[in-house]
């Protein structure tokens, strides 16, 4: 008899994919707090893509690098502070202090390269009026100019001085780290909430959180908002434009800086030179999902897109099918609503 609730379809190939409703019921909630914990690190990336679209109409393809020095940045630190692939022995005091300096090394290298990137790269296209397909185009020419610069830092380090550089970068990623032993905390109908995914999910909450009521009730936030709607007008009104989009590159990079530090502690071993690509597609992702230009929609859509791509995995009995039913479904939205879930834009959210 053909169990509806374990089918199973066999390819071309002869390899099978299950389609077991069986197990997404067993590890439901396992399956959505893992895709909440991993949602959050893409809300907060999504972020970047979020504030330079609604500022400059601009897909900043070139984000996903930003968040990828900024992970190098944690690891450099850390592995400097003396974690390695085993949890260190020293007290929790001594370990939110390490956290919090490798937290703030990845926000200022992730925003001094978005800051770099948007002076280098997009200000003289914007001097010189250029047409938004030569945006497009150098910002992904922008983005595989980091990868290699990462990839071949280690050729540096045969020059005198230099030396220090040999460990960084390169085709291989960089050694596993392990900030603390992810330890039970509760449980939720049976599933076990770790130390790890509260302080992921709370930290990237109470960071959107600053930052949508930052952009919402400070005057730089106003200047934000008003160079969305009307550069032109905003201008007029005593709103400098460079630095308000100097100002919205650099939030973004903070943000990434800081999910670098949350995805270190998912993927200890994650840091590699092409490693922000797929994590930044996914991020891009969220952004569209949840609504591009809006800030809180960021937040939902990549929470969202983590949960579904968790359901997925766990449905076909395959983790490489997550990041396909993740863009299924979110083919399928945009089909529905084509503006997103929040749908808002950055210039017309109110204060």
């Amino acid at each position: 008899m053909l169990d509806l609730l374990a089918l199973s379809v066999v390819h071309a190939d002869n390899s099978w994919i299950n389609f077991d409703v069986n197990a997404l019921f067993q590890n439901f909630w396992s399956a959505t707090f893992d895709g909440l914990t991993f949602g959050a690190v893409y809300g907060l990336i999504a972020v970047g893509y979020t504030l330079v679209y609604g500022v400059l109409s601009l897909i900043n393809f070139a984000h996903s690098e930003v968040f990828i020095v900024g992970a190098y940045g944690v690891v450099i630190t850390l592995t400097s502070l003396g974690f390695g692939p085993s949890a260190p022995t020293i007290g929790p005091a001594e370990i939110i202090m390490d956290l919090v300096l490798a937290l703030a090394v990845g926000m200022l290298a992730s925003a001094a390269t978005a800051f770099i990137v948007e002076r280098a790269a997009y200000r003289p296209l914007r001097k010189r009026n250029a047409p938004r397909l030569a945006f497009l185009i150098t910002a992904i020419g922008v983005s595989f100019a980091i990868q290699y610069l990462i990839f071949n830092l280690p050729k540096l380090g045969k020059i005198p001085g230099l030396e220090f550089m040999s460990s960084i970068g390169g085709g291989n990623a960089q050694p596993a780290v392990i900030m603390f032993v992810a330890d039970p905390v509760f449980d939720v109908f049976g599933t076990i909430i770790t130390n790890q995914q509260i302080v992921i999910v709370v930290a990237a909450i109470l960071l959107m959180v600053g930052t949508d009521i930052f952009i919402r009730r400070s005057r730089t936030g106003r200047g934000i908002r008003a160079v969305a709607q009307d550069p032109d007008t905003a201008t007029l009104m005593g709103v400098s434009k460079e630095r308000t989009i100097v100002i919205t590159f650099i939030i973004g990079g903070l943000l990434a800086g800081a999910a670098a530090l949350f995805y270190v502690m998912l993927v200890p071993s994650g840091v590699i030179y092409t490693g922000g690509f797929i994590l930044g597609v996914k991020a891009f992702a969220a952004a569209v999902l949840g609504g591009i230009g809006n800030v809180r929609g960021a937040l939902l859509g990549g929470i969202l897109l983590g949960i579904v791509a968790n359901y997925g995995q766990i449905l076909l009995g395959d983790a490489q099918w997550a990041d396909v039913v993740a863009f299924v479904i979110l083919v399928l939205v945009l089909l529905v609503r084509p503006t997103g879930i929040l749908g808002t834009t950055l210039g017309r959210s109110k204060a």
